[in-house]
């Protein structure tokens, strides 16, 4: 039997998106609701669906999802279901032709609707009203949160449906964030994840300046904070100051997510990117130079329409010289709508494609190996973000969650602490873990 009053929301796709469901699942508390996010077995009489619309496998997941509960709602299991989210807001029309057993549809922007619409709340729920005071329920271990500063892109990359779907770069007010961290802080979140379609770009739409460097700074003089990671960055009119402010500040993680996507002059410009190969190699020299140490995450991309072999090996080559800390790759998908759907043809066939980004990603692995096991015999400030079977599992600053190497420890007669720092000692490791003692 299903809860009555209750909900479950499930999110695909990226934090962004599950920051939005946050806010929403603290807008049904206030209501009276209660909620559960991402349930292995969903038992609320009300399903919520937060979409992600980035590329095709992605729409793929969310549509499989929503179908699901369809069947779930056809069979009695469930009372209500709605979606909202980037694939409500960029396909809703079809999606309520196709699926017609979603009560609705919201877009991504106007989810908060769904919480006004949702008004019925019994007497004995409302008494929990009145303790709400944050403005999101984490979903997240309590010692990190995720930290959205604007929504939107003004980048025009030729393969990108994001502007399509989020619209313009919008900033929030700082002493909104500011206020959001300090909120945060007081419920016990320790680590910040600053999160954004374009990171960099923050501030440009207020007064034409960029104001990341001087948001990051403030951010880290909030009593609290010990650690803020940045991610989703661009590499173009890349803000130097903020490496300024990743040195001079101890708990701004040396780490940055930085999609660098191409090296090959040729792709950067088919791409639309308005960066050149020798930018990128200077960039990144820089970035090395004035924060010593750093850990670099990027995004390359391969199969783009019209990428020869020779453009592929000089990829190859770009990722023998930077070793990048962290890598992630995936294939061109074409989407509708984006420039590179409307002005190529997409002629690279799928099984190269596919080959391209195995010997891509195998050739990150030896590095991401050699890398790894270079940390065998140092000591790392480690965070403990939960426990699995016989090993306690943390992350250094040069690690997000879900996405980066972790580093297990084996647990001991003297339980650690979830959301603890440790200083833990690196004995061993491979290309995905490193593996542990804490100083006794």
């Amino acid at each position: 039997m299903s809860k009555k009053n209750h909900i479950d929301v499930i999110t695909m796709g990226c934090s962004k998106n599950l920051v939005d469901s946050e806010v929403l699942i603290r807008l049904f508390e206030k209501k009276g609701y209660t909620c559960d996010h991402d349930s292995e077995a969903p038992s609320g009489d009300i399903v919520v669906i937060n979409t992600c619309g980035f590329i095709e496998d992605a729409k793929q997941e969310s549509i499989d999802m929503i179908l699901r509960f369809a069947d779930a709602k056809d069979r009695g299991l469930i009372r209500q279901l709605f979606v909202m989210g980037c694939l409500s807001q960029r396909y809703k029309q079809e999606l309520e032709a196709e699926i017609p057993q979603v009560d609705r549809y919201y877009g991504k922007f106007d989810f908060k609707q769904l919480a006004e619409d949702l008004t019925t709340v019994t007497e004995s729920h409302k008494g929990v009203i009145s303790r709400q005071k944050a403005s999101r329920s984490l979903t997240t271990p309590p010692h990190y949160a995720y930290l959205k500063i604007s929504e939107g892109c003004n980048r025009h990359c030729a393969y990108c449906a994001i502007p399509i779907i989020t619209g313009q770069h919008v900033s929030r007010p700082q002493e909104e964030i500011l206020n959001e961290v300090r909120e945060l802080v007081g419920e016990g979140v320790k680590e910040f994840q600053v999160i954004a379609q374009e990171l960099t770009y923050y501030g440009v739409d207020i007064d034409g300046q960029q104001h990341i460097a001087e948001l990051v700074s403030a951010i880290a003089d909030i009593p609290g904070v010990e650690w803020i990671r940045l991610h989703y960055a661009y590499p173009t009119h890349f803000p130097k100051d903020l490496l300024e402010v990743m040195r001079r500040k101890p708990n701004v993680c040396k780490y940055l997510d930085i999609a660098f996507q191409h090296i090959s002059n040729h792709m950067l410009q088919a791409m639309r990117r308005n960066f050149t190969k020798e930018d990128t190699y200077q960039l990144i020299n820089d970035i090395r130079e004035q924060v010593p140490g750093i850990a670099l995450r990027t995004t390359l991309m391969v199969g783009f329409p019209g990428e020869t072999e020779e453009d592929f090996e000089e990829l190859m080559a770009f990722v023998k010289w930077a070793r990048f800390e962290r890598m992630g790759a995936f294939a061109y998908s074409e989407e509708e709508g984006t420039y590179s759907a409307l002005h190529y043809q997409d002629d690279i066939a799928p099984e190269v494609k596919q080959d391209r980004l195995s010997r891509l990603m195998r050739l990150q692995q030896r590095i991401s190996a050699e890398q790894q096991a270079d940390l065998i015999g140092r000591t790392l400030r480690t965070i403990i973000d939960r426990k699995e079977g016989d090993y306690y599992i943390g992350r250094t600053e040069y690690s997000s969650p879900e996405v980066d190497p972790e580093v297990l420890v084996p647990a001991q007669k003297n339980p650690l602490h979830i959301g603890q720092f440790y200083d833990v000692d690196i004995y061993d490791a491979n290309e995905f873990d490193l593996y542990g003692h804490t100083k006794q």
